[in-house]
This record gives structure tokens, sequence and C-alpha cells, in this order.
């Protein structure tokens, strides 16, 4: 079988500008200075603890931890508000349906999200029976750690040299690459599409129609 991993944030579902205001905001209620939308555009995909450490530039744990719990709460306070600001980038729902078509394929989620956050995310667009396997920071270590992909296979039962991981970020890259899978980069996210060929990324795709071919010839040759 054909282990096809997806990233949500930046690859399945554009979630930057909702991201970005809620990190400016969860900043400055702890009295900190907000960070720009470009450099939480850089952090999209780790867990909210390693995004806040990396944004305070400090190894300050407990407050990282902090900042991340109050992030949950402005988000989920926000959900009704941001109604209609997680949509899917086009393109992915068909692509998600032709890939599940397939009998010899299978299809999973690796994220930065929380496990509550990508049941309701794949639920409210109708996908949750799409993903046999949900890999968060919930019970694994945060990209580009492997953990995730390892996890995934494992679950599945399939081989390194027939996974990819379909991601728009260097922490994507890295941690297929360091799982010995395959690694599709999507040039619509949120890292350059140079950066995405420097951390490992074997094709790049500019659009979900192009897809299925990109993971075919990885995953055939």
């Amino acid at each position: 079988m054909k282990l096809v991993m997806f990233d949500m944030d930046g690859t399945l579902i554009d979630t930057e500008a909702l991201i970005s205001e809620h990190m400016a905001t969860t900043f400055v209620a702890a009295g900190l200075p907000p960070p720009s939308q470009a450099q939480s555009r850089r952090v999209i995909g780790l867990s909210l603890p390693a995004a806040m450490a990396r944004l305070l530039g400090s190894d300050d744990v407990e407050l990282a931890n902090r900042l991340a719990e109050d992030y949950r709460a402005h988000y989920r306070t926000s959900l009704i508000s941001a109604e209609g600001r997680e949509g899917l980038f086009p393109g992915a729902r068909e692509a998600l349906d032709e890939l599940k078509a397939r009998a010899d394929t299978l299809l999973g989620i690796a994220t930065g999200k929380g496990l509550n956050g990508v049941h309701r995310l794949t639920a409210l667009h109708g996908i949750a029976g799409h993903f046999v396997t949900l890999q968060t920071p919930d019970h694994n270590p945060s990209k580009p750690h492997p953990g995730m992909m390892l996890r995934a296979m494992a679950e599945t039962g399939a081989d390194a040299r027939d996974t990819v991981i379909i991601g728009d970020t260097t922490f994507d890259m890295e941690m297929g690459k360091s799982a010995g899978a395959k690694a599709v980069g999507v040039t619509w996210g949120y890292h350059h599409a140079d950066e995405l060929l420097a951390a490992g990324a074997d094709i790049l795709v500019e659009n979900y129609a192009a897809l299925p071919a990109a993971i075919d010839a990885l995953l055939e040759a």
C-alpha cells in the first residue's frame, strides 16, 4: 500500500491570516511585542510550544507553554467569528477524492495542529473519512522530528519507500526525508520554493491538479 500524508495549515487549509492574528493577540495580551505576519508565517507547522519558543527567541519553556495555552484559548473563542476563514485551498477536495478512490492508496495527516483541531476541521470540510491515520503533537514530537511519519507508517504497515509527505514548509520536507519517505513541496503555502528544495523536496507542485501525477512519479520510480 502507498501512504500519502498531508500537512494541514498551508497545504490543505489556508489559515495564515487567522493564525497570525491570534499570535499577535496572544503576545500583546502577555505584554510582549507582537510578531509580524511574516514572522508568524515562518513558524506555522510547528507545534505551538515550539512555534512560541521560536517567536520568542528564547528557551524559556514555561513562557512558551503559557503562550501556547493562551493562543489555544484565543483560537477557541474566535471560532464563531472565524467562519469561512479556514477554507480548503482550491482543488484540494478533488485531489483528496481522487486519491481516496485508489485501492492501493491510504491517506493520512501529519500536522502541528492539535488533534481536536484536526477533528474539527476535517468534519467541517466533510473529509474526515478520507484519512486513516492522524498524527499530531498530542502524541508525537514537533516537526521536523520524523516521529509523525514513523508512527503513521507503523500504524498502516506502509514502507518508507511507498510513503510521501505533502507539505508547504521546510519542517515537512525535513520530517519526511528523515523518516526515509519521499517529499512533495507545494508552492502555495508558507515557505518559498527554493527553501523546500533545499530542505529535501523531491518535487514541487504549483496546484492540486498536478499532485496525483507527482505522487505517482515518486512512488512508482
